[in-house]
């Protein structure tokens, strides 16, 4: 097989990456909040009741911005509920996923732990159920100094100084029928153009993020991104697009190569914006938010069997095998391809929920298999993009064509003098020769090559073991006369780091 070719310069550029491109979501939902970040009686609970396990995770983790309280939960969310004296909340019986919703966490709760997770919150409203009246309450609740009727009802509740949460989305997945308060294009369109409106009247500093498609395959897709943008396009700064992989079909090369549907789904999105773009003249450029996105399908079953009107039930609970991971890594190559486009992400979700991070009510935590090219991303991911002019071998898809065995991206950290090449190899049979043009970092030497890689692609971490799926330390390329030269390992997540050589 010949080999992978790639060529790193300075000039190939594609954008500078948004650090808030590896952001997270937390939903109320299942384990995600309670058993997850919230657990008063767990023995590591601070006086908050958080849990210093997963903030020690979250912090390891580095994330940047994290989406709540939803997710289909937000469109029958009174976020009125969530806040004050804990006694006086009330139960509500959340429609969304069926539960009972005891709102002992809610929005300061959430802002006290991100303080602690050194995030940045970035808060949706409900615009099922609510709207802009609703709207406008709790972006004075959360962001006006005071001297108000909700501002001083922050202040009463302990919070003298105002949230001053940056990033708004505009709802949650209006164009889908699952949604409570679902609604067509037109009227989401309307109700966003007013609630963004009076929100940025009370907060002219805030960001907001207005619906796109739930998915590429909805029936509305596309006209409902047209239909949403003429409405408006002049006041937010983001559109949203959510994407979930699941293998359900067993079929692995094709699972790995769902990623192609990613890009083609971001490139459609993004002619979509610009065409609103020309049609209103605009000079404004839309950006994009992927504030859901990840593999999600194992637990589809035993969510089935879950009793309606429980508490904190384990939902969505999928164990990720290393196959996982590896799709995983090429989402995360995916959105850094677009960073000049894409400037927020949100894994979906963070902790117990179709998580990176899994825990025992009680008990014990350990990072599941997709933790791994999330936190090397998140790490390493960080400076300007470069296309790297790939050439690769390829393989046949029934669905994708000809699907390149190579997955790669690399970011360059100017200030640090530092480059990484993020890679994939989807041949599930043989390593892949990978050959890099580096004239243009000739100066640069190779610092590690990390892999992760296992010889069972259903391998997954456990409670017993924690370890079975983590990266290693692979001394498979070296540097020659300018040119990168190595053999990437066969169904194989790389990070080879580089940095100039001063000596």
């Amino acid at each position: 097989m010949k080999p992978a070719t790639i060529i790193l310069h300075r000039e190939f550029t594609i954008g500078e990456v948004d650090n808030r491109l590896y952001g997270a979501f937390i939903e109320h939902l299942g384990r995600a909040i309670y058993g997850g970040l919230y657990e008063p009686d767990h023995p590591s609970a601070d006086g908050d009741g958080f849990r210093q396990d997963v903030l020690d995770l979250v912090r390891e983790l580095n994330v940047p911005v994290v989406r709540y309280p939803g997710g289909n939960f937000v469109s029958g969310y009174n976020w009125e509920d969530g806040v004050g004296d804990k006694g006086r909340r009330p139960r509500r019986l959340d429609l969304a996923w069926k539960t009972v919703e005891t709102n002992q966490f809610g929005t300061d709760e959430f802002m006290d732990w991100t303080k602690k997770a050194k995030t940045q919150a970035m808060m949706a409203i409900n615009l099922g159920t609510r709207g802009v009246n609703s709207a406008r309450q709790l972006v004075e609740y959360c962001n006006h100094s005071g001297g108000t009727t909700w501002s001083d009802l922050r202040i009463s509740h302990g919070y003298p100084d105002p949230h001053k949460i940056p990033i708004w989305c505009l709802g949650n997945e209006m164009d889908g029928n699952w949604q409570i308060g679902h609604k067509t294009a037109a009227e989401y369109g309307r109700l966003a153009q007013e609630s963004a409106k009076v929100m940025r009247w009370i907060d002219p500093t805030i960001e907001l993020i207005v619906c796109g498609s739930s998915h590429r395959g909805m029936d509305t897709y596309i006209d409902w991104e047209t239909t949403v943008l003429d409405y408006t396009y002049d006041l937010v700064d983001y559109l949203s697009l959510h994407t979930y992989f699941g293998n359900r079909a067993d079929n692995t090369p094709n699972f790995l190569a769902m990623s192609v549907g990613m890009d083609a789904f971001i490139e459609e999105v993004i002619a979509t914006c610009d065409y609103v773009k020309a049609k209103k003249r605009s000079s404004k450029k839309m950006m994009l938010a992927f504030d859901e996105w990840n593999v999600w399908f194992h637990s589809n079953e035993d969510d089935r069997k879950i009793e309606p009107w429980s508490i904190a039930p384990p939902q969505l609970e999928d164990v990720y095998s290393f196959e996982d991971a590896l799709v995983v890594g090429c989402m995360l190559i995916s959105l850094i391809k677009h960073a000049d486009r894409v400037k927020i992400g949100c894994i979906a979700q963070l902790v117990n929920v179709i998580a990176p991070i899994m825990t025992q009510n009680g008990g014990g935590i350990y990072r599941q298999t997709i933790f791994y090219p999330y936190l090397h991303a998140s790490t390493y991911g960080r400076g300007i993009a470069l296309d790297l002019n790939l050439k690769s071998p390829t393989y046949e898809d029934s669905t994708f064509g000809q699907v390149p065995y190579l997955e790669s991206v690399a970011v360059w950290n100017p200030e640090a003098e530092k480059l990484t090449i993020f890679a994939v190899n989807r041949n599930l049979d043989q390593g892949l020769s990978l050959i890099g043009d580096l004239r243009d970092f000739e100066d640069y030497r190779i610092m590690s090559h990390t892999v992760l890689e296992h010889e069972n692609l259903k391998a997954f971490n456990s409670f017993d073991h924690p370890d079975e799926v983590k990266p290693q330390a692979y001394g498979g390329t070296e540097v020659k006369n300018g040119q990168l030269e190595g053999v990437l390992l066969k169904a194989s997540w790389n990070v080879i780091l580089l940095e100039q050589n001063k000596h």
